[in-house]
């Protein structure tokens, strides 16, 4: 089948490839329709690795996917060919600790769409386990089915923060991960939400979200507009989703005192924080890596139109132009949040 290879460092391609998969009893095998353009993606194109995950070998791209079924296993009873789906990319030992409690996103041997040396969805078909595939109601298009792998990065992060309905949040960057946040942290009950960046064109699309403020960093006042919606007491909860160092170091000016701190974005490395100013606040710290249980309640949230996800996609590229969408996305130009790819 035809497939996305990440060849090297800087040169992507597509090929025609063929994937040693036999369909088991628990999966299903999957047509896929729709790909979103992850940061990840991107930073594997560009620098052949994140962290300890190295590119030694051609890879294909892409873990944000939908499609529709074309054949389950004999043990599938809740699919069925036909079906329209969206995929949770990560699969788990099942039998590891951090699985059996309920957090095999932590699952250190887990096997991630497109993280060396998985062979991401960028391709014709894929199959997957069934407990990881999941219907997508009849108003969720296959682009939004798609869109449900960085959105549960926000809803996890969201549920994290244990947001109180009438909270008030702050999300720093609003790159495609801190929109979502955002969006998700409204969701869950906040009344208000101030979402910050340096680029006015990433946030001219939050701010034609209701219950958004858009505040540019350089040219608007953020402890401002805190104090305003605030009253001056500050923010209940604050998502970091930039990974910048600057950012990372003004949580504690924006928290309120008892407030709770969201680590969502990844430095590249370490990054100071003033622990004195934390602590002066009782700030409660909190990280997440990834998100676990978050498909089902985000497919809720999409079909109630509580979410709302099709303002986020800046272009739609076909198959066939993948590698011109991927130099797109590299160039990173500040009026694109999320770049969608079609198989057909």
């Amino acid at each position: 089948m035809k497939a996305l290879v990440l060849e090297e460092k800087g040169r992507i391609a597509i090929q025609n490839c063929q994937f040693e998969e036999e369909l088991g009893n628990d999966d299903v095998h999957i047509k896929i329709h729709s790909v979103g353009i992850c940061g990840s993606d991107v930073h594997y194109y560009q620098h052949g690795r994140i962290g300890p995950f190295v590119v030694n070998a051609p890879m294909v791209l892409g873990h944000e996917a939908a499609g529709v079924v074309l054949a389950t296993g004999k043990n599938v009873t809740h699919l069925k060919p036909g079906d329209r789906v969206c995929m949770e990319p990560g699969i788990p030992d099942f039998q590891s600790v951090q699985s059996r409690s309920g957090l095999y996103n932590l699952d250190p041997s887990v096997r991630f769409w497109a993280t060396p040396p998985i062979h991401g969805c960028l391709r014709e078909s894929v199959i997957h386990p069934a407990a990881f595939t999941f219907k997508l109601p009849d108003n969720v298009s296959f682009a939004e089915g798609a869109m449900v792998e960085p959105l549960a990065i926000g809803m996890h992060a969201a549920t994290k923060a244990g947001i109180k309905p009438g909270d008030i949040a702050l999300v720093l960057g609003a790159g495609p991960i801190g929109v979502v946040t955002a969006l998700a942290a409204l969701a869950g009950g906040c009344a208000e939400v101030i979402i910050c960046d340096l680029f006015d064109e990433k946030l001219a699309v939050a701010a034609n979200y209701a219950g958004l403020h858009a505040v540019n960093l350089k040219t608007g006042n953020l402890a401002q507009k805190v104090a305003d919606l605030t009253s001056g007491n500050g923010v209940d909860v604050v998502f970091e989703c930039s990974g910048a160092k600057p950012a990372i170091g003004s949580i504690s000016e924006h928290i309120a005192p008892g407030g709770t701190a969201v680590l969502v974005g990844m430095p590249i490395d370490a990054a100071p924080m003033d622990i004195v100013a934390a602590q002066a606040k009782e700030v409660t710290f909190k990280t997440i890596f990834r998100y676990a249980n978050m498909y089902p309640r985000t497919l809720r949230l999409l079909s109630s139109g509580k979410l709302q996800v099709q303002p986020l996609i800046s272009q739609t590229f076909k198959f066939k132009d993948s590698v011109a969408a991927f130099e797109r996305a590299a160039a990173g130009h500040p009026t694109d949040i999320k770049i969608m790819l079609e198989m057909e």
